[in-house]
């Protein structure tokens, strides 16, 4: 809440960065009708994929992964699952289908915000309940020293901090303090400042951020997946954050860095809108643009399980047939052989 709080005693002089982010991005939300009204039936793939990136990325910038071959199963499917990865996967993607069916109906309230919780921890026993101990950021290095990267709200002040956050949040958008959008990336970044979980905080806070969108009518992240976004900007994410967080505590913090951080996601989200639903034609035709989409976002060279990992409601079946497609067309070129053999594109 310190970074509504600073918002509400001085009004800010929002940097030149992040006034284009934000005059790109209205201009972004005002094109999305059109995409939309346009391209009903033909959306229904970019859902479908977007469903799929967002509960497989967001656990996997937690560390938590899930085999290729069970990814369909697990989000589509009712079968039993194997393991806590794949149950915490599965949570995740129950989360995100009551956030994309109630949209900006779904009240930023306590209530919600423990549900999201208790759904994305997917039964363990502390699901949708606040941190009972003190817990601070640890970052960990390979030669296995630790150092405290934040301090996080005690326990003990956890409910309070929260429900303040709330109520700035609510009162932000009535006295227009800043920007809508700057106002949500602010509230993000205090929401995981004050960490109040003790696991699951940056899961809760990506799904708060689809949320908030809705609410401010900015519906990309139903059709673009903001957490694979994010996880393809993980180094990024993480500085930002850092920087941002420094002197919270105080309100003497910066936290413009995160928030451009956050702007740029959103502008990269439509700009993908765009490219992605400009290029449907059919089903067929849309899976096919989404591996090619995804080579584009390689500047070297890459192989068959990269893209997987990129296009994980794809298969690998069909990854090969655009491969071989692009390369006949001289787009791509396999430098090896064999299935972990790299390619990179041409020209």
């Amino acid at each position: 809440m310190m970074t509504l709080r600073q918002f509400a005693s001085k009004p800010e002089t929002i940097p030149t960065i992040a006034s284009w982010y934000l005059s790109d991005l209205g201009e972004a939300r005002g094109k999305q009708e059109l995409f939309i009204r346009q391209s009903p039936q033909r959306l229904k793939v970019l859902r479908e994929h977007a469903l799929i990136e967002s509960a497989v990325s967001s656990n996997r910038i937690e560390g938590v992964e899930v085999e290729q071959r069970r990814i369909g199963t697990i989000i589509f499917g009712r079968s039993h699952l194997h393991d806590r990865n794949e149950e915490e996967v599965r949570g995740y993607r129950n989360s995100l289908k009551w956030i994309h069916e109630q949209g900006a109906r779904l009240a930023i309230s306590e209530e919600t915000i423990l549900e999201i919780h208790r759904l994305t921890r997917g039964g363990t026993g502390d699901a949708g309940q606040y941190k009972k101990v003190n817990s601070d950021i640890i970052e960990k290095y390979p030669d296995g020293r630790e150092r405290v990267r934040f301090r996080t709200v005690v326990a003990a002040r956890v409910r309070e901090a929260t429900a303040e956050l709330i109520r700035l949040w609510h009162k932000c958008l009535d006295d227009r303090w800043v920007h809508p959008l700057a106002a949500m990336a602010a509230f993000n970044l205090d929401f995981l400042c004050i960490h109040p979980f003790r696991d699951g905080n940056g899961r809760v806070s990506r799904l708060l951020f689809l949320l908030q969108c809705y609410h401010l009518g900015y519906d990309v992240g139903r059709y673009i997946s903001l957490e694979r976004l994010i996880e393809q900007n993980k180094e990024r994410y993480y500085e930002t954050l850092e920087q941002s967080s420094q002197q919270w505590h105080e309100g003497r913090h910066d936290p413009w860095p995160y928030i451009n951080y956050l702007l740029f996601i959103l502008k990269s989200a439509y700009k993908e809108f765009g490219d992605r639903a400009g290029q449907i034609k059919s089903p067929r035709g849309a899976k096919t643009a989404l591996v090619e989409s995804a080579i584009n976002t390689f500047s070297g060279e890459f192989t068959l399980s990269d893209l997987e990992r990129t296009c994980p409601g794809v298969s690998r079946d069909m990854v090969r047939l655009v491969l071989r497609d692009l390369q006949k067309a001289k787009k791509v070129e396999c430098l090896g052989r064999g299935p972990g053999a790299p390619w990179k594109k041409r020209g």
